[in-house]
């Protein structure tokens, strides 16, 4: 037992990060929206870490890890395909763990989003509407090509579509990560 608090004390920021994930996923699972509430004071409070850890190259470090985080999510953001929670939240996460912590948090985060997505369309039975809406919008972005008009067409068809809140992919997917890194022990 008492390898494992000193293991947690020697590690608290990613399990302060990791705590903080599954609250954001457990609030995106009720109200489908990472608050921001909690994500710029997650932001701000990786910076004051790397800062105060590291000095300057510390919080040099930190913003890079948060550029890199919502550069990931930006693009999917612009068009309509997730909320700005999310990229908030994973640019919070960045600010924590750094440029390559959050790209490969967000590249396991991405595989545990798609099993979550094929889960939830099996569980619904509606394998042909979402073949062909997935088919519609991969049409839509090559050939609208209009950043603003397809978040537009994106939050018209939002009401019909079965939505993932994806800050629950995300800390599973950060965690799993994590672990898998050595991170938590």
């Amino acid at each position: 037992m008492e390898m494992i608090l000193d293991s947690i004390a020697a590690n608290w920021p990613i399990w302060l990060v990791s705590a903080v994930m599954i609250f954001a996923a457990v609030i995106d699972g009720l109200i489908l929206k990472v608050p921001n509430w909690l994500t710029f004071p997650f932001i701000l409070c990786g910076w004051a870490h790397g800062l105060l850890h590291a000095g300057l190259p510390g919080l040099g470090w930190s913003l890079a890890g948060t550029a890199v985080g919502l550069a990931l999510l930006l693009v999917v953001r612009a068009i309509g395909g997730m909320g700005g929670g999310d990229v908030k939240l994973l640019a919070g996460l960045g600010a924590w763990v750094g440029v390559s912590t959050v790209w490969w948090a967000f590249v396991v985060t991405t595989f545990v989003g798609a099993i979550m997505a094929i889960v939830m369309i099996a569980m619904s039975g509606h394998w042909r509407k979402h073949y062909y809406m997935a088919r519609q919008i991969l049409h839509e972005w090559k050939t609208v090509r209009d950043p603003e008009k397809l978040f537009e067409i994106a939050k018209e068809r939002k009401p019909t579509m079965t939505l993932l809140p994806y800050g629950i992919p995300m800390a599973i997917g950060s965690i799993l990560y994590f672990a898998y890194a050595g991170m938590l022990i």
